[in-house]
């Protein structure tokens, strides 16, 4: 999955694709990766707003779970 954080004080609009691997450094890797659990946590870099957003995608630079190839990526011009 790909998370992507984005702030939704319009004055500022700025987005951020969050390092998964790093929010399970600081965070402990039991921590749920849920919006509702995130979002407490988040803070724009801009402008340090608080109302921040989330959205899910798949990451098409990753293969699937199954080890198999990733059709999205595929789909999307990537190997």
């Amino acid at each position: 999955m790909c998370v992507t954080a984005f702030c939704q004080n319009p004055a500022c609009n700025h987005s951020k694709t969050l390092p998964l691997e790093k929010l399970r450094d600081r965070f402990g890797p039991d921590m749920p990766a849920m919006e509702w659990d995130l979002r407490p946590k988040l803070k724009c870099d801009a402008c340090q707003c608080k109302t921040v957003g989330l959205i899910y995608s798949p990451d098409s630079n990753k293969t699937s779970g199954m080890g198999q190839n990733n059709l999205y990526g595929k789909a999307k011009g990537g190997r």
